[in-house]
């Protein structure tokens, strides 16, 4: 998940925050030996190696004391000094030496507030005074420098912000989203699990989580036939030349999990899927009139990540992607992209994002093939935007090894921004691998492929449906559509009858024939947000009718099965994302 960039002003704010909170520390701990303070979306961190744990009532405080440093309105004053003189006047604090010692310039600068003293390149606030709104948050371990090897220091976090009430809204809408948190909701819910026995970042799939991610799936296999895709597997281990081949051992090295023999050969779990694809492709001797040729795969792939930044479903280490390349000519680049932009709107809309931003994403440093390449790519995806008239930004530097990329940002229920769709135009692999067809002129001419998906990983995507929605799903993608409750137990025929009239019309139903109290049953089946609940009782069964609650608690009353069913049916053949 990302978010938009912060106002410089406000940048300097928190990281002027930061500060006093190292001053804090300093003053309560006097032998603290301090990491870096940054600003960060919101607010600021700072690094501490401390002689033992801080707990949380240490937040309590830190913050008086920096309460006091605000209050007694110290002016930050900026000095450069030799790196002589920083070494000498920091010769107590080793991550400060070592800070000092990598910058490449003679000079560097420090700040000072009252009696503490920082090296900080700046810029600051006026003077402390100016700082009124924060708040200290968390306190988590992170490693020096993020390196494994190096010490765990104590990460202290806050908030900040120009004025309380623009604090006060930001500790509601965290409320909210602590709230909506998937991995709360998920465990809650039952959609899904992780263990230790099977390792961090690999996700198990409960029956109800699975059930949404079928429909999902079923729903994307669907469209994309419908939009002239083929649908292909392919295997989850290839052999290492195979990434050598395709850059990614030299690019993505970090993110690649180590080699494993087999037979005297080396293979690796697949961190992509588009080789194998390449690989389809190349079965074949394809002609211009073949093209442009779409091949679509839920293909799960495996990479490294770190475990600090694994996050629930959001961040993981094996993940579904909802993978396609489309190989075309470089006439068709143009209709190919527009035609994914489509179906990523399509399917945006569908499922209840109708907020979301597009960032085109440039060469970064870490690139293979030739700058004219790159900006043949670039400008075939800013066509594209521009030709459907698509509000956009430059992100510089993020597009993927081997080529641009529009990039999507889903904006969801709390104004929040998640990874959504991307298309990437790749001149790159085509020509590692070979990738050609036989044009009119009977010679053979490089493919160019786009990589697209147009919801991301299954799970990520999975981890902001259940925040956007707080866990209760649109009817039609909720696991459990309708919960029918007898009052007794000369009721539960009926009930079932009910619930084959259901079935009938593929609603995904349960009769919870237990011997709970009806208000029991009907408050379980609220809290595991079922949208509706059908009582049953002798009025019920006299008339042929069901007595309809929703997960909100609201009571339609009495209402004929036959009639409800068909409004159901169109709800869910619509596929409605209005809230209950």
């Amino acid at each position: 998940m990302t978010s938009e960039r912060k106002e410089p002003m406000l940048e300097t704010l928190r990281h002027s925050t930061s500060h006093i909170m190292a001053q804090a520390v300093k003053s309560l701990f006097p032998d603290a030996k301090f990491g870096i303070g940054p600003s960060i979306e919101d607010g600021f961190y700072y690094d501490f190696e401390l002689a033992r744990a801080l707990a949380p009532e240490d937040l309590a405080l830190i913050t008086e004391k920096m309460k006091e440093i605000a209050a007694a309105d110290l002016p930050f004053v900026r000095e450069e000094i030799d790196k002589a003189k920083a070494q000498e006047l920091f010769a107590n604090q080793p991550y400060k030496l070592e800070l000092i010692n990598d910058l490449p310039d003679e000079n560097v600068t420090i700040y000072t507030q009252g009696e503490f003293t920082d090296l900080c390149r700046g810029p600051h606030v006026k003077s402390s005074g100016k700082l009124k709104a924060f708040r200290l948050t968390t306190i988590a371990g992170a490693y020096w420098r993020g390196d494994e090897k190096r010490p765990m220091l104590q990460r202290v976090y806050g908030v900040a912000f120009d004025t309380e009430a623009e604090l006060e809204e930001y500790l509601t809408r965290v409320a909210e989203a602590n709230k909506r948190d998937h991995r709360k909701l998920g465990k809650e819910l039952d959609l899904f699990s992780l263990h230790e026995e099977f390792g961090p970042g690999l996700v198990m799939w409960h029956p109800k989580g699975a059930m949404v991610r079928q429909i999902v799936e079923d729903f994307w296999r669907a469209e994309h036939l419908k939009r002239g895709y083929d649908i292909v597997y392919t295997p989850h281990i290839a052999k290492l030349d195979l990434w050598k081949t395709s850059g990614h051992w030299d690019n993505y090295r970090d993110n690649l999990y180590s080699p494993m023999d087999i037979d005297g050969q080396d293979y690796i779990v697949k961190p992509m899927n588009c080789p194998g694809h390449i690989i389809i492709y190349k079965t074949q001797l394809r002609s211009y009139r073949n093209l442009p040729l779409r091949i679509a795969e839920l293909g799960t792939v495996y990479r490294y990540e770190r475990s600090g930044v694994l996050h629930g479903l959001a961040r993981v280490r094996g993940f579904t992607q909802d993978d396609a390349h489309i190989f075309c000519r470089t006439d068709q680049i143009r209709d190919e992209v527009a035609s994914v932009v489509d179906l990523a709107r399509f399917m945006m809309k569908t499922f209840g994002f109708n907020d979301y931003k597009m960032l085109l994403s440039t060469r970064p440093e870490k690139a293979i093939g030739s700058l004219q390449s790159w900006e043949e790519a670039t400008e075939a995806l800013k066509n594209v935007l521009e030709l459907l008239d698509t509000p956009y930004e430059i992100d510089p530097g993020e597009g993927v090894f081997y080529g641009p990329k529009i990039d999507v940002k889903l904006t969801d229920a709390l104004g929040r921004m998640w990874q959504g769709p991307t298309i990437q135009v790749d001149f790159q692999l085509p020509q590692r691998f070979d990738v050609n067809y036989v044009g009119a002129d009977g010679a053979e001419h490089q493919v160019i492929m786009i990589h697209r998906t147009v919801l991301g990983s299954m799970e990520r995507f999975m981890a902001c449906l259940v925040e956007h929605y707080a866990g209760a799903f649109p009817v039609w993608l909720a696991p459990i559509q309708v919960t029918i409750i007898p009052i007794a137990d000369r009721h539960i025929e009926y009930a079932n009858q009910v619930a084959g009239k259901l079935k009938e019309r593929d609603v995904r139903v349960r009769v919870d024939d237990r011997t709970e109290r009806m208000n029991m049953k009907i408050r379980e089946a609220q809290l595991e947000k079922v949208p509706y609940m059908f009582i049953v009782g002798d009025k019920e069964v006299t008339s042929n009718a069901v007595s309809v609650r929703l997960r909100t608690g609201e009571d339609l009353g009495s209402v004929q099965v036959s009639d409800f069913v068909d409004r159901m049916a169109t709800v869910i053949k619509e596929k409605s994302c209005d809230s209950l």
